[in-house]
């Protein structure tokens, strides 16, 4: 959304990692010198009203935190972020799947895998101190453009290109 002045982010504050999340957002607001509107929700009714401040705030695009409480009404804020005609990009595929404009992260599926082959290997007996501490490698960049024609966004080829999935 080359277009976009106001910046939104959505972060569940019960989450473990909201600290690490909101640090994250503050660096980048300082490194675009744009300010982010940063809103909380931890239930439907936050949600809804976070959405309906992002309007009131006339926020241009939007970061919706990695969340397993987010990740479950993905369909909900993907259909908040389509009534406020809001840009939003998420961190898992299923979000772009579900609707979203757009996705970048882990592919969740290998990272359940990966925890399989952890219990594969504790329940024949290694021990858990002595298996290596493993992160994800892989990160997928996903466009929905069906959501990017509805919200009035021209993709350019070369992003397209980038992506690793393009849902049309």
């Amino acid at each position: 959304v080359p277009a976009a002045r106001t910046f939104g982010a959505l972060i569940n504050p019960t989450n473990n990692n909201a600290e690490s999340q909101l640090k994250d957002i503050a660096q980048v607001g300082l490194t675009l010198s744009r300010p982010i509107t940063v809103l909380k929700a931890s239930d439907e009714h936050d949600i809804e009203a976070a959405f309906a401040t992002f309007a009131e705030k006339r926020v241009n695009a939007l970061l919706v935190g990695a969340d397993p409480y987010f990740f479950g009404r993905r369909e909900k804020i993907v259909a908040l972020a389509a009534r406020y005609n809001l840009p939003a990009i998420y961190e898992w595929r299923e979000y772009a799947q579900a609707g979203g404009l757009a996705s970048y992260g882990t592919n969740l599926l290998d990272n359940y895998r990966l925890a399989g082959v952890y219990v594969g290997r504790i329940l024949k007996g290694e021990k858990p101190a002595d298996l290596p501490v493993m992160r994800a490698t892989k990160f997928e960049f996903v466009i929905n453009l069906k959501t990017a024609k509805a919200l009035g966004l021209d993709v350019s080829p070369m992003l397209s290109a980038r992506a690793d999935e393009v849902i049309e």
